[in-house]
């Protein structure tokens, strides 16, 4: 059984989970996620099937969450942190939120290096690529190699993208700092802002349809919302992701940045065996397989076979062989090159 506490509601109380849930020590584990997909009630549902530890389930959006438990400190119940992209595990890490992840060495053998935290502090357990959609009927994939290209004179007024206060956006200029400098960052920031078709608005879905509608000619966005909208039951969503393509920038020129879902164990967990035993899970066959086949995500581990045809038509492209950590290192100068260009 899985208990859903609302983050609110335990804030105004200050009522720690553990209180809540009285039990054995490690026959339960509080878990503080900020993720919200199917995938995750499947995966902690097998968990405790496996296993016979429950699970105390905290959901909030990631900046909350963190500082949800920076702010409990010592008294704070959480024995796992959860949460997209690596810029937020990198706030995560910088507060001291997570514990070094003793006694997991079979679980970070299979783990590429590249979404491993460098000091053992979080790893990733799914990966999304951030890619460029466009319109089939007005757009030849051949202008759009590069992340770069959408930035250049030839899209003006033509780019759909989410704010630059987005993560995604904030670590995608990020990774250019670290592999191409700043200079060139704030190149392709400049870019971004004088092409944009519309003010930034909405989700990564919002750009894909924006683009479906002819509001605009391309977009940036991560890309299982493609992948979603190509699987979805509802022809209209399907007819969508039809009309789109999708590019994998910078094939043979460095790769197409990748980001990550990823999860570390508490600082202060009350239970950390049981915190060690559903990362151990996470990267179990069936948990990897649940986020390739109802999440549209990219295991982290490669060896891992999934039955979703439209993710196995995107694999295979090269990604970035940069570690994910350095997306949270650089996203302080992302944000004042957002700032200086004008990306809102």
């Amino acid at each position: 059984m899985t208990l859903r506490l609302p983050l609110i509601a335990a804030l105004t109380a200050g009522l720690g989970l553990a209180a809540c849930s009285p039990a054995e020590p490690d026959s339960v584990v509080n878990v503080f996620s900020a993720r919200h997909y199917a995938s995750d009630q499947e995966v902690f549902r097998a968990f405790t099937e496996e296993t016979g530890i429950r699970i105390n389930l905290v959901e909030a959006g990631g900046d909350l969450l963190i500082e949800r438990v920076r702010a409990d400190g010592e008294r704070s119940p959480a024995d796992v942190i959860i949460t997209v992209d690596a810029g937020r595990l990198h706030r995560a890490a910088d507060a001291g939120l997570f514990q070094p992840l003793t006694g997991l060495d079979d679980v970070l053998a299979r783990v590429p290096d590249t979404l491993e935290h460098p000091q053992g502090l979080w790893f990733g357990f799914s990966t999304r690529a951030r890619v460029i959609v466009y319109a089939r009927d007005r757009v030849d994939p051949s202008e759009i190699q590069s992340y770069y290209d959408v930035a250049s004179p030839a899209f003006e007024g033509r780019v759909c993208v989410r704010s630059s206060s987005n993560v995604y956006n904030q670590s995608l200029v990020a990774g250019m700092i670290a592999e191409d400098g700043a200079e060139a960052a704030e190149t392709f920031s400049a870019g971004i802002a004088r092409n944009m078709a519309r003010a930034p608005q909405g989700g990564d879905t919002d750009q894909i349809r924006a683009v479906a509608a002819g509001e605009c000619d391309v977009a940036i966005v991560n890309h299982y919302y493609l992948a979603r909208l190509i699987n979805a039951e509802d022809g209209a969503d399907r007819a969508v992701g039809e009309a789109v393509g999708i590019v994998f920038p910078d094939q043979g020129q460095g790769g197409t940045y990748v980001n990550i879902s990823g999860a570390g164990i508490a600082a202060n967990a009350p239970n950390p065996e049981a915190a060690r035993a559903l990362l151990r899970f996470l990267m179990s066959e069936r948990a990897q397989r649940a986020f390739a086949e109802l999440t549209n995500e990219f295991p982290a581990d490669p060896s891992v076979t999934y039955d979703n045809a439209v993710l196995d038509g995107f694999a295979g492209f090269e990604a970035r062989e940069l570690n994910v950590s350095a997306l949270g290192d650089n996203a302080a100068e992302a944000q004042r090159i957002f700032d200086r260009t004008g990306w809102q």
